[in-house]
This record gives structure tokens, C-alpha cells and sequence, in this order.
């Protein structure tokens, strides 16, 4: 418990009380933050909540509790997506705002939770002010956002949303090689439960998902919280770069088929391509396999991966045949045999010019500059944003830390974003009544 009182101590020491008003409290969001930092906590601080494990349901559990104290109707579907509803004034479609509660190993203790607390902050509001919202609200927490279970992610919202493979799905297994369908059962559910957990998101009037921005940009310009413009796809090419294995002292410079040569001219080149085709595309190179990997072997074969994103698909698409050019020229060069496997293409989510207005509006209500960002990561958002309007909001993080127990992010920031996402969503409301949100 030491580590997590350090933790809430740490959150409310700087805390501006002037912030708490209007029914947003921040020392609750604190200490909510702080008691789901106690669910699989770590000795470093941080925290092992993987997907479908009992650590996430946990963190569900205690969430579900407090839904249903702030008198919200709480459902579980059979993918272990919790939803919290209130009624609105008026009949029609849900404006839903959350995120998740798992995490990778060891990792942060904002990142997906804050997104629920805040959400579920708003109708807390709600409640202290005796207001009903004009339109019915649901907080909701999405299973396995991070995919440290199975290497995949987004099981939860891409369920809602009737899109996982089902074929793939049951051939996945853990670390442990547990099956999905094991784990699934372990968790109290079932896989037919699962591929029911599809919902008609024709109920659905828009999402809104608050996160932690996961890079420096808002730390930088000193502000706490930005508009998210859109949701970089990934996509990821696997490359085999096939020389010819020789003596390290025996074998002349000028007659070797050096793979590691090749592969090497191929990753500094890789790192100059991206602004060529968009100043917000991004190309990685983070693993790398040698064979044989000896000291004295010149090496015969290597295997590594290139992660390209960027908001805009056709400029990341010619970004990658520049990619599998480059490769292949570089195996030219050294005599080296080049293959490639396309092996991952996931479509990014700009968001709707609409969408970021109104949030920008909310953010100069309350004296911030608006400020525009790009996710290189994915989030639940950018799944549900493929069936109905999605928007999104970044919360300053600290050194741009995240998926590590250093993560931080001020409770002042925390309590802004609270209050910004409440007149964001009552406006959403006003306009969902007139008829007039933005449809895909």
C-alpha cells in the first residue's frame, strides 16, 4: 500500500482547488486513479492488468461500483465490455465516452483509465447538480485495449463492432499457451458470448475517448490538453534479407554476400523516406534478427520488421512501396536476395472537421489554446470510428513517458480535460437534439 499511498500523496500535492467545481471533483478523480493503481500493481509502481485477466476484471468490478453510485445501469457484455447508462431526457442514441483499464506489463497508471474516470466524472457531475443530460449517456470500458495477452489489441471494441476474425481468433494463445477460448471461459464467459457482444451502433449518436497523449508535444508547448486530428493506421512489412554465410577473416570484402550490409544501408535509408511523402508519416525499424549471429561469421541471413504510419493511407501506401524499393535496391547493390511479406494495413481515422471545432470551442471556454495533434497509437476510438462519429481529446503527459510506471500526468491536467469533455458533450447533446451532428 505504500506505493499507492505515494501515489495519491503525489496527485493532490500541487492540486489547484479551484478547479473542483461545477459537481467535477478532483480529489475523487484522485483517488479513483489511485485505487485502480492498487489492482495489479508492481514493485516499481506501475501495474500487470493483461487483457481477460482477473487483475482487468477487477479493475471492472470496482468501476461497476461506482457506475452504479452515480446511478448509471451497468451491463457486461460477453466480451467483458462494461457499459454504464443514463437515461436522458429525451429517447434516441447514446453519446458513449471511456476507454480501457488493462495495461501492458509493468505499465503506466493513466493510460486507459483516466479516459473511464473522466467519462464517468462527467455524469458524477450530473448527479451533484441533480441534472439529468438531454440525451442518454454511457460510460464505457473496452476488454484488452493493449493486447498483452495475445499480441493483438482492440478485442474489446472491435467485438462491439461484430469485426473480430473469428478463424484467428481461436487459434490465438498467451504466453502461458492458454487458448483464447481457455482464457475467455477462465474470465466467466464464453466464445459464442463473444461474437454476440456485437451491438447495432445505429444506437450509437458518437464516441469521444480522453487519453493520455503518449508524446511531448503538449508538455512542450505547455498546454494540458489537445485535439486529436486523427489516428494514425499502422501497417508493417516483414523483410528477409538472404546472403551467404562466410568466414570473417577467410572471405575478401569484394566478394561477399554480406546480408547484414544490405540490411543496414536499407535501415538508414528507411529513416530518411517518411517526410518525402508526409510530415506526419513515421517509419520504424525495432526488430531485427541475425543468423547464424556469430562474432566471426559473416552473416548469411537477416529478418526484420518496418512499422509505417501516418492519418493519411495513400500517402503511408506510397511510403511503404518506397520502402520495399529501397530494400530491394540495397540487396541489389550487395548481392544480397530480398524478400518481403506485407503482413499488417490498418486504416487510419481522421477526424471529423466538426467534431474538432466543437472541442476546440470547449477548450477557449476555458482558457486553452486549442491545440491540433496526430496518435501514432491506435486507441478503442479509432475502431469505433468506423461506424459512427469519433472524436478525441489528449491530456498532457509527463516527458512523454507511457507503458512504463514513470507515466504521469498532473491531476490539475486530469480535472481540465474532466471539464472541457462535460461542455463538449452537453453541446453534443444540444446538437443531437437539433439533428445536426456529422454522419459517416
Amino acid at each position: 500500500m505504500k506505493i499507492i499511498d505515494s501515489f495519491l500523496a503525489k496527485l493532490i500535492a500541487n492540486y489547484d482547488e479551484s478547479l473542483s467545481y461545477g459537481g467535477i471533483d478532483g480529489s475523487r478523480i484522485a483517488e479513483r486513479l489511485s485505487e485502480l493503481a492498487s489492482i495489479g500493481q508492481t514493485a516499481e509502481g506501475g501495474v500487470n492488468r493483461r487483457g481477460f485477466s482477473a487483475e482487468e476484471k477487477e479493475a471492472k468490478q470496482l468501476v461497476k461500483g461506482w457506475m452504479e453510485q452515480a446511478g448509471l445501469q451497468v451491463t457486461e457484455d460477453g466480451a467483458g465490455n462494461v457499459f454504464g447508462r443514463l437515461e436522458g431526457t429525451a429517447d434516441g442514441k447514446s453519446i458513449l465516452s471511456g476507454s480501457h483499464v488493462d495495461s501492458v506489463p509493468n505499465g503506466g497508471n493513466f493510460d486507459g483509465p483516466l479516459g473511464v474516470i473522466v467519462a464517468l466524472e462527467v455524469a458524477e457531475a450530473w448527479k451533484a447538480a441533480g441534472v439529468q443530460p438531454k440525451k442518454p449517456f454511457e460510460v464505457v470500458i473496452f476488454s484488452d485495449e493493449e493486447g498483452s495477452r495475445f499480441g493483438t489489441g482492440l478485442t474489446g471494441s472491435h467485438a462491439v463492432l461484430g469485426r473480430l476474425n473469428k478463424k484467428d481468433a481461436v487459434l490465438l494463445k498467451d504466453s502461458e499457451g492458454k487458448s483464447f477460448e481457455t482464457v475467455i471461459q477462465e474470465y466467466g464467459s464464453t466464445l459464442d458470448a463473444v461474437w454476440e457482444a456485437k451491438r447495432e451502433m445505429k444506437e450509437v449518436e458518437l464516441f469521444v475517448e480522453v487519453h493520455i497523449e503518449q508524446g511531448k508535444k503538449l508538455e512542450r508547448s505547455d498546454l494540458p490538453i489537445g485535439v486529436v486530428k486523427g489516428i494514425a493506421g499502422p501497417a508493417s512489412v516483414a523483410f528477409t534479407f538472404e546472403g551467404e554465410a562466410g568466414h570473417a577473416g577467410n572471405t575478401p570484402m569484394d566478394d561477399r554476400k554480406d546480408a547484414v550490409l544490405a540490411a543496414g544501408e536499407f535501415i538508414r535509408e528507411v529513416a530518411t523516406l517518411p517526410i518525402q511523402f508526409s510530415d506526419t508519416a513515421v517509419a520504424t525499424i525495432g526488430k531485427m534478427n541475425v543468423f547464424p549471429n556469430g562474432t566471426n561469421v559473416i552473416a548469411q541471413k537477416v529478418e526484420l520488421t518496418t512499422d509505417v504510419r501516418d492519418i493519411h493511407e495513400e500517402k503511408r501506401d506510397a511510403l511503404i512501396e518506397a520502402i520495399i524499393k529501397a530494400a530491394e535496391d540495397a540487396g541489389a547493390v550487395h548481392n544480397v536476395d530480398v524478400f518481403y511479406q506485407r503482413m499488417l494495413a490498418v486504416e487510419p481515422l481522421l477526424i471529423d472537421n466538426t467534431l474538432k471545432t466543437s472541442l476546440k470551442d470547449s477548450m477557449t471556454k476555458f482558457g486553452i489554446e486549442p491545440m491540433e495533434l496526430i496518435s501514432g497509437a491506435g486507441h478503442d476510438a479509432m475502431v469505433i470510428g468506423r461506424e459512427v462519429p469519433a472524436a478525441m481529446l489528449f491530456v498532457r503527459s509527463k516527458k512523454g513517458i507511457s507503458h512504463n510506471p514513470e507515466e504521469w500526468t498532473d491531476l490539475n491536467d486530469c480535472v481540465v480535460a474532466a471539464h472541457v469533455l462535460k461542455d463538449f458533450i452537453e453541446k453534443q447533446m444540444d446538437r443531437a437534439s437539433r439533428g445536426d451532428l456529422p454522419h459517416d
